[in-house]
């Protein structure tokens, strides 16, 4: 008899683990309390950026994730606008170009062959980039894709296999008898399995605060612009260096009354729009956009494309990415009670780790081997933190 598992969380982590775990021959159940990515996936770019992985367990998984994603248009049947056109990093100043040369060696010694351009190449493979810009890195595998379509596609192959969506079906609590997870409350309806999965972002914390477990995510706000339609001009994903050091730096004093750009990241839709970011700030479960912000956001873009001072921004949106103190997703059982599994904290790359993530839960959960080590994204390395 085949396991039944509730994957909690319909966002592209929630619809990945509900696939993969279909794809094994579990029965599944998906409950999301709103509608498939109306969470943080639904409020995130497309970019399927590796070269902006710190060397290590992450990028590890992250390029087994892409080769996942270069199947997976063909694996859903789906079109999920997927494409790999590469990826720079753009730099400005020697202070950044000596920074983005020991990354780059680091990520080289890993296998990627990541490689600095001059500022010319730069220009020549992307159009339209300042000419104060000295340099970039470059890779030819970071990719793209809609999340959305993602999502989508995931929770109707997952239904295909024999899943059960639940949409606008909160879970309310996690059922526990033994010192074991039995299944979810939903506003007090039971429903029971053999195993609970929480895929739920920022909010993981709410659900296990009430059976006694501390996870140390906290959301932290993004803000992105979008543009105008416009004719095919960005023909990578783009981030500037001071986008990688405020991604691997954190500051969690940062103050939300005083928000700051976190450096310029930039890609084209399929549908012409452009999506600008980035901001990276701690100001708690609040998604308002911050007008202050949008211009500082808008500066960035211009200095480093000034041929987009003249373009119109139709709107600005946020998302609560969740972090976590050491930078890592956390993906695996939780040692404190049975049956219970989490695969959350992913922070800015949920796009990136979403396939891998999944089959790493399937896996886990039908006792299958992998051939990546996950257990430094255990979340029983958060046991012995002080609060």
């Amino acid at each position: 008899m085949s396991k039944h598992v509730i994957v909690v969380g319909g966002g592209i982590i929630g619809t990945s683990a509900a696939y993969y775990l279909s794809k094994s021959g579990m029965k599944v159940t998906l409950v999301e309390g709103k509608d498939i990515a109306a969470g943080t996936s639904s409020a995130c770019d497309q970019a399927i950026m590796l070269q902006s992985k710190r060397p290590g367990p992450t990028l590890d998984i992250a390029l087994e994730s892409a080769k996942l994603y270069s199947r997976l248009e063909e694996e859903l049947g789906e079109d999920l606008e997927y494409k790999k056109g590469g990826g720079m990093i753009v730099i400005e100043t020697m202070k950044e170009l000596e920074a983005m040369k020991q990354l780059v060696e680091r990520q080289q010694k890993a296998g990627m062959d990541v490689r600095l351009i001059s500022g010319e190449e730069a220009r020549e493979r992307q159009p339209g980039l300042s000419e104060h810009i000295i340099g970039a890195t470059w890779y030819e595998h970071d990719a793209e894709v809609n999340p959305l379509r993602v999502c989508f596609a995931m929770a109707k192959a997952a239904k295909r296999n024999g899943a059960a969506i639940r949409t606008k079906a909160k879970v309310t609590g996690l059922l526990a008898e033994n010192d074991r997870i039995v299944g979810v409350d939903l506003a007090g309806e039971k429903l029971y399995a053999d195993r609970v999965v929480l895929t739920t972002g920022v909010w993981t914390p709410f659900l296990l605060k009430a059976i006694g477990i501390h996870i140390p995510i906290i959301p932290r706000k993004g803000q992105i612009l979008v543009s105008e339609r416009m004719e095919p001009f960005i023909s990578c994903n783009v981030l500037a260096a001071a986008y990688i050091a405020n991604k691997m730096n954190p500051k969690k004093g940062e103050d939300p009354e005083q928000p700051k750009s976190a450096g310029l990241s930039l890609g084209q839709t399929h549908s012409g729009t452009l999506l600008i970011g980035g901001s990276r700030e701690f100001a708690g479960y609040d998604v308002n956009t911050n007008a202050r912000l949008t211009k500082e956001i808008a500066k960035d873009a211009i200095r480093i494309f000034p041929v987009l001072a003249k373009t119109h921004i139709i709107r600005t949106f946020a998302g609560l990415r969740p972090y976590t103190p050491d930078g890592m997703p956390i993906i695996g059982k939780v040692e404190e009670i049975e049956g219970l599994y989490i695969a959350a904290g992913h922070e800015g790359d949920g796009i990136a780790l979403a396939p891998i993530t999944g089959k790493i839960i399937a896996n886990l959960i039908d006792g299958v081997k992998m051939n990546v080590d996950i257990s430094l994204f255990s979340p029983n390395r958060f046991a012995n933190m002080v609060v």
